[in-house]
Protein backbone atom coordinates (compact mmCIF):
# COMPACT_ATOMS: atom_id res chain seq x y z
CA UNK A 1 0.00 0.00 0.00
CA UNK A 2 2.85 2.39 1.21
CA UNK A 3 5.04 1.51 -1.83
CA UNK A 4 1.81 2.24 -4.66
CA UNK A 5 0.98 5.64 -2.79
CA UNK A 6 5.02 6.60 -2.75
CA UNK A 7 4.86 5.44 -6.59
CA UNK A 8 1.75 7.40 -7.37
CA UNK A 9 3.11 10.70 -5.48
CA UNK A 10 6.56 10.02 -7.52
CA UNK A 11 4.59 10.00 -10.77
CA UNK A 12 2.70 13.35 -9.73
CA UNK A 13 6.00 14.95 -8.68
CA UNK A 14 7.95 14.27 -11.81
CA UNK A 15 3.85 15.19 -13.82
CA UNK A 16 3.94 18.63 -12.04
CA UNK A 17 8.22 18.90 -12.40
CA UNK A 18 7.49 18.24 -16.52
CA UNK A 19 5.39 21.03 -16.64
CA UNK A 20 7.12 23.75 -14.80
CA UNK A 21 7.85 26.35 -16.69
CA UNK A 22 11.51 27.66 -17.01
CA UNK A 23 11.39 30.92 -14.81
CA UNK A 24 8.03 30.40 -12.70
CA UNK A 25 9.70 33.80 -10.67
CA UNK A 26 9.28 35.83 -14.46
CA UNK A 27 5.64 36.03 -16.54
CA UNK A 28 5.16 34.71 -19.48
CA UNK A 29 4.92 38.08 -21.72
CA UNK A 30 2.32 38.03 -24.93
CA UNK A 31 3.42 41.33 -26.72
CA UNK A 32 0.40 42.77 -28.91
CA UNK A 33 2.22 45.13 -30.94
CA UNK A 34 -1.18 47.22 -31.38
CA UNK A 35 -3.64 49.00 -28.88
CA UNK A 36 -6.03 47.15 -26.62
CA UNK A 37 -9.20 45.94 -28.19
CA UNK A 38 -8.49 44.86 -31.52
CA UNK A 39 -8.59 41.18 -33.26
CA UNK A 40 -5.13 40.83 -32.22
CA UNK A 41 -5.71 41.71 -28.68
CA UNK A 42 -8.91 39.69 -28.30
CA UNK A 43 -6.65 36.52 -29.41
CA UNK A 44 -4.03 37.00 -27.31
CA UNK A 45 -6.47 37.68 -24.13
CA UNK A 46 -7.99 34.73 -24.96
CA UNK A 47 -4.94 32.46 -24.51
CA UNK A 48 -3.44 34.77 -21.36
CA UNK A 49 -6.88 33.50 -19.62
CA UNK A 50 -5.91 29.87 -19.67
CA UNK A 51 -2.34 29.61 -20.71
CA UNK A 52 -0.83 29.48 -16.85
CA UNK A 53 -3.09 26.71 -16.06
CA UNK A 54 -2.10 24.95 -19.22
CA UNK A 55 1.65 25.65 -18.67
CA UNK A 56 1.59 24.38 -14.92
CA UNK A 57 1.08 27.68 -13.19
CA UNK A 58 2.66 30.26 -14.95
CA UNK A 59 2.14 34.02 -14.53
CA UNK A 60 0.82 35.38 -18.14
CA UNK A 61 0.42 39.02 -19.17
CA UNK A 62 -0.60 40.62 -22.22
CA UNK A 63 1.39 43.75 -22.92
CA UNK A 64 0.30 46.13 -25.62
CA UNK A 65 3.16 47.65 -28.05
CA UNK A 66 1.78 49.56 -30.43
CA UNK A 67 3.22 51.56 -33.02
CA UNK A 68 4.81 51.51 -36.54
CA UNK A 69 2.23 49.37 -38.04
CA UNK A 70 2.88 46.83 -35.44
CA UNK A 71 7.13 46.95 -36.10
CA UNK A 72 7.69 48.10 -32.85
CA UNK A 73 6.80 45.33 -30.24
CA UNK A 74 7.94 42.78 -33.11
CA UNK A 75 11.24 44.05 -32.83
CA UNK A 76 11.28 44.01 -28.94
CA UNK A 77 10.23 40.27 -29.14
CA UNK A 78 12.90 39.59 -31.63
CA UNK A 79 15.56 40.89 -29.68
CA UNK A 80 14.23 39.22 -26.45
CA UNK A 81 15.51 36.39 -25.18
CA UNK A 82 14.64 32.85 -26.52
CA UNK A 83 13.95 31.38 -22.70
CA UNK A 84 9.92 31.18 -22.95
CA UNK A 85 9.37 34.53 -21.29
CA UNK A 86 8.11 36.33 -23.75
CA UNK A 87 6.39 35.57 -27.54
CA UNK A 88 4.66 37.44 -29.85
CA UNK A 89 1.04 37.50 -30.77
CA UNK A 90 0.21 39.57 -33.87
CA UNK A 91 -1.46 40.04 -37.49
CA UNK A 92 0.12 39.40 -40.53
CA UNK A 93 1.51 43.15 -40.65
CA UNK A 94 4.60 42.69 -39.09
CA UNK A 95 5.06 39.51 -40.25
CA UNK A 96 4.70 39.92 -43.64
CA UNK A 97 3.58 42.81 -44.83
CA UNK A 98 5.32 46.07 -42.72
CA UNK A 99 8.74 44.58 -44.03
CA UNK A 100 8.46 45.55 -47.32
CA UNK A 101 6.83 49.13 -46.48
CA UNK A 102 9.05 51.01 -43.84
CA UNK A 103 12.34 50.09 -42.59
CA UNK A 104 12.25 47.66 -39.57
CA UNK A 105 14.52 46.53 -37.03
CA UNK A 106 14.33 42.36 -37.64
CA UNK A 107 14.08 39.99 -40.34
CA UNK A 108 10.79 38.65 -40.32
CA UNK A 109 11.53 35.31 -41.63
CA UNK A 110 15.03 34.65 -39.40
CA UNK A 111 14.22 36.52 -36.21
CA UNK A 112 11.28 34.85 -34.55
CA UNK A 113 10.68 31.22 -34.01
CA UNK A 114 7.42 30.70 -35.49
CA UNK A 115 4.81 28.44 -33.13
CA UNK A 116 1.30 28.55 -34.96
CA UNK A 117 -1.04 30.81 -37.33
CA UNK A 118 -4.24 30.25 -34.10
CA UNK A 119 -7.39 32.08 -36.96
CA UNK A 120 -7.55 33.56 -39.82
CA UNK A 121 -10.42 36.02 -41.26
CA UNK A 122 -11.18 36.75 -45.12
CA UNK A 123 -12.74 40.04 -46.36
CA UNK A 124 -15.26 41.17 -47.35
CA UNK A 125 -16.54 43.80 -50.12
CA UNK A 126 -19.01 45.71 -48.52
CA UNK A 127 -20.83 49.28 -50.13
CA UNK A 128 -23.15 51.67 -48.11
CA UNK A 129 -27.10 50.72 -48.38
CA UNK A 130 -28.04 52.96 -50.59
CA UNK A 131 -25.46 52.52 -53.26
CA UNK A 132 -26.63 51.46 -56.33
CA UNK A 133 -24.11 48.35 -56.80
CA UNK A 134 -26.09 44.97 -55.78
CA UNK A 135 -24.08 42.61 -56.68
CA UNK A 136 -19.79 41.92 -57.51
CA UNK A 137 -20.81 41.78 -61.55
CA UNK A 138 -22.17 45.39 -61.39
CA UNK A 139 -19.04 46.69 -59.02
CA UNK A 140 -16.54 45.37 -61.97
CA UNK A 141 -18.74 46.70 -64.72
CA UNK A 142 -18.72 49.79 -62.73
CA UNK A 143 -15.35 50.42 -62.76
CA UNK A 144 -14.62 48.93 -66.52
CA UNK A 145 -16.98 51.38 -68.00
CA UNK A 146 -15.73 54.46 -65.25
CA UNK A 147 -12.12 53.76 -64.40
CA UNK A 148 -10.88 55.45 -61.50
CA UNK A 149 -13.86 57.00 -60.32
CA UNK A 150 -15.36 54.48 -57.46
CA UNK A 151 -13.66 54.89 -54.32
CA UNK A 152 -12.47 51.82 -51.82
CA UNK A 153 -11.25 52.95 -48.19
CA UNK A 154 -9.00 51.15 -46.30
CA UNK A 155 -7.44 51.69 -42.79
CA UNK A 156 -3.93 52.89 -44.33
CA UNK A 157 -1.64 52.67 -47.17
CA UNK A 158 -0.29 48.60 -47.02
CA UNK A 159 -3.02 47.43 -44.79
CA UNK A 160 -5.39 44.28 -45.73
CA UNK A 161 -8.01 45.89 -46.87
CA UNK A 162 -5.83 48.17 -49.17
CA UNK A 163 -3.84 45.11 -50.43
CA UNK A 164 -7.15 43.42 -50.98
CA UNK A 165 -8.21 45.92 -53.10
CA UNK A 166 -5.07 46.28 -55.32
CA UNK A 167 -5.45 42.61 -56.03
CA UNK A 168 -9.16 42.93 -56.94
CA UNK A 169 -8.16 45.37 -59.50
CA UNK A 170 -4.73 43.49 -60.69
CA UNK A 171 -6.85 40.41 -61.06
CA UNK A 172 -10.26 41.91 -62.50
CA UNK A 173 -8.33 44.38 -64.89
CA UNK A 174 -10.25 47.41 -63.48
CA UNK A 175 -9.46 50.19 -61.54
CA UNK A 176 -10.19 52.55 -58.75
CA UNK A 177 -9.30 55.41 -56.36
CA UNK A 178 -7.72 54.49 -52.48
CA UNK A 179 -9.17 56.60 -49.89
CA UNK A 180 -6.57 55.53 -47.00
CA UNK A 181 -7.56 56.71 -43.74
CA UNK A 182 -5.90 56.00 -40.17
CA UNK A 183 -7.62 53.24 -38.82
CA UNK A 184 -10.73 51.08 -39.34
CA UNK A 185 -12.60 53.59 -37.81
CA UNK A 186 -12.77 56.51 -39.84
CA UNK A 187 -13.31 54.26 -42.56
CA UNK A 188 -16.19 52.56 -40.90
CA UNK A 189 -18.21 56.40 -40.32
CA UNK A 190 -17.05 57.62 -44.09
CA UNK A 191 -18.54 54.63 -45.43
CA UNK A 192 -21.93 54.31 -43.34
CA UNK A 193 -21.87 58.12 -44.37
CA UNK A 194 -21.94 57.44 -47.66
CA UNK A 195 -18.98 59.46 -48.14
CA UNK A 196 -16.38 56.49 -49.90
CA UNK A 197 -18.65 54.00 -52.20
CA UNK A 198 -16.92 50.73 -51.09
CA UNK A 199 -13.95 49.11 -48.63
CA UNK A 200 -12.60 45.26 -48.33
CA UNK A 201 -13.06 45.04 -44.86
CA UNK A 202 -12.34 42.23 -42.54
CA UNK A 203 -15.51 40.49 -41.86
CA UNK A 204 -15.14 40.86 -38.00
CA UNK A 205 -15.36 44.76 -38.34
CA UNK A 206 -17.84 44.36 -40.69
CA UNK A 207 -20.56 41.87 -39.35
CA UNK A 208 -22.47 43.93 -37.12
CA UNK A 209 -23.39 46.53 -39.66
CA UNK A 210 -23.88 44.14 -42.26
CA UNK A 211 -26.40 42.14 -39.90
CA UNK A 212 -27.81 45.83 -39.72
CA UNK A 213 -28.42 46.48 -42.73
CA UNK A 214 -26.86 49.61 -43.01
CA UNK A 215 -23.96 47.42 -45.07
CA UNK A 216 -24.44 45.35 -48.06
CA UNK A 217 -21.82 42.38 -48.58
CA UNK A 218 -20.81 41.78 -52.29
CA UNK A 219 -17.98 39.04 -51.96
CA UNK A 220 -15.48 37.98 -50.00
CA UNK A 221 -12.46 36.60 -50.02
CA UNK A 222 -11.89 32.99 -48.65
CA UNK A 223 -11.83 30.17 -50.78
CA UNK A 224 -15.49 29.12 -49.98
CA UNK A 225 -18.63 31.18 -48.50
CA UNK A 226 -18.62 32.00 -45.40
CA UNK A 227 -21.18 30.10 -42.74
CA UNK A 228 -21.70 33.82 -41.61
CA UNK A 229 -22.08 34.94 -45.37
CA UNK A 230 -23.92 32.06 -46.73
CA UNK A 231 -25.47 34.41 -49.51
CA UNK A 232 -22.21 35.86 -50.67
CA UNK A 233 -20.33 34.52 -52.96
CA UNK A 234 -16.32 34.28 -53.06
CA UNK A 235 -14.33 35.86 -55.13
CA UNK A 236 -13.02 32.57 -56.28
CA UNK A 237 -16.52 30.80 -57.03
CA UNK A 238 -16.50 34.30 -59.38
CA UNK A 239 -14.22 33.55 -61.31
CA UNK A 240 -11.26 35.84 -60.07
CA UNK A 241 -8.69 33.76 -59.24
CA UNK A 242 -5.43 34.13 -56.95
CA UNK A 243 -7.41 36.88 -55.25
CA UNK A 244 -8.10 34.89 -51.85
CA UNK A 245 -6.90 36.97 -48.53
CA UNK A 246 -7.26 36.30 -45.15
CA UNK A 247 -6.51 38.33 -42.07
CA UNK A 248 -4.46 36.62 -39.70
CA UNK A 249 -3.31 36.02 -35.80
CA UNK A 250 -0.20 33.99 -35.11
CA UNK A 251 2.03 33.28 -32.83
CA UNK A 252 5.96 33.46 -32.65
CA UNK A 253 8.53 33.48 -29.84
CA UNK A 254 12.69 34.71 -30.46
CA UNK A 255 14.60 32.70 -32.52
CA UNK A 256 16.18 29.72 -30.60
CA UNK A 257 13.39 28.88 -28.65
CA UNK A 258 14.42 25.32 -27.03
CA UNK A 259 12.51 22.95 -29.05
CA UNK A 260 10.51 21.31 -25.67
CA UNK A 261 9.29 24.67 -24.93
CA UNK A 262 7.99 25.49 -28.04
CA UNK A 263 6.45 21.96 -28.33
CA UNK A 264 4.80 22.22 -24.84
CA UNK A 265 3.63 26.30 -26.06
CA UNK A 266 2.19 24.74 -29.10
CA UNK A 267 -0.07 22.22 -26.78
CA UNK A 268 -1.15 25.02 -25.07
CA UNK A 269 -2.63 27.28 -27.48
CA UNK A 270 -3.63 24.11 -29.05
CA UNK A 271 -6.07 23.03 -26.35
CA UNK A 272 -7.15 27.05 -25.43
CA UNK A 273 -8.47 27.63 -28.73
CA UNK A 274 -9.99 23.83 -29.66
CA UNK A 275 -12.36 25.05 -26.14
CA UNK A 276 -15.65 24.48 -27.44
CA UNK A 277 -16.85 28.02 -25.94
CA UNK A 278 -13.77 29.76 -27.64
CA UNK A 279 -14.43 27.74 -30.39
CA UNK A 280 -18.28 29.01 -30.31
CA UNK A 281 -17.04 32.41 -29.87
CA UNK A 282 -15.02 32.72 -32.35
CA UNK A 283 -16.56 31.14 -34.77
CA UNK A 284 -19.57 33.96 -34.11
CA UNK A 285 -17.10 36.49 -35.00
CA UNK A 286 -15.83 35.03 -38.41
CA UNK A 287 -12.35 33.55 -37.19
CA UNK A 288 -11.63 29.97 -38.83
CA UNK A 289 -9.36 28.08 -36.66
CA UNK A 290 -5.99 27.23 -38.07
CA UNK A 291 -3.31 25.86 -35.84
CA UNK A 292 -0.80 24.81 -38.05
CA UNK A 293 2.99 22.86 -36.88
CA UNK A 294 5.55 25.53 -36.42
CA UNK A 295 7.16 24.30 -39.37
CA UNK A 296 3.61 24.62 -41.31
CA UNK A 297 3.42 28.15 -40.49
CA UNK A 298 7.48 29.24 -41.67
CA UNK A 299 6.14 27.81 -44.76
CA UNK A 300 2.86 29.69 -44.74
CA UNK A 301 4.65 32.78 -43.73
CA UNK A 302 7.30 32.61 -46.42
CA UNK A 303 4.83 32.04 -49.56
CA UNK A 304 2.89 35.04 -47.87
CA UNK A 305 5.91 37.85 -47.24
CA UNK A 306 6.82 36.65 -50.77
CA UNK A 307 3.54 37.05 -52.23
CA UNK A 308 2.75 40.94 -50.78
CA UNK A 309 6.50 41.52 -51.64
CA UNK A 310 5.69 41.02 -55.22
CA UNK A 311 2.22 42.72 -55.03
CA UNK A 312 3.50 45.85 -53.23
CA UNK A 313 6.52 46.49 -55.58
CA UNK A 314 4.21 45.60 -58.49
CA UNK A 315 1.95 48.44 -57.49
CA UNK A 316 4.68 51.05 -56.21
CA UNK A 317 2.09 51.20 -52.85
CA UNK A 318 4.32 53.38 -50.63
CA UNK A 319 3.65 53.67 -46.21
CA UNK A 320 1.80 56.54 -45.13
Amino acid sequence: MKKNLLATLLALSATLHAWAWPDANKPITLVVPFPPGGSTDLIARTLSAKMGEKLGGANVVVENKAGATGTIGASQVARAAADGQTFLVASLGPYVIAPHLIKVNYDALKDLDPITVVVQAPNVLVVPAPAPWKSLAEVIAYQKANPDKMTFASSGNGSSDHLTAELFWLQTGTTGIHVPYKGGGPVMTDLLGNQVNASWMNINTAMPQIKSGKLRALAITSAKRSPLLPDVPSLEESGIKEANVYSWQAVSAPKGLPADIKKRMHEAISSIIRDPQNQARFAELGFETVLNTPEQFATFQAAEFSRWQKLIASRNIKAD
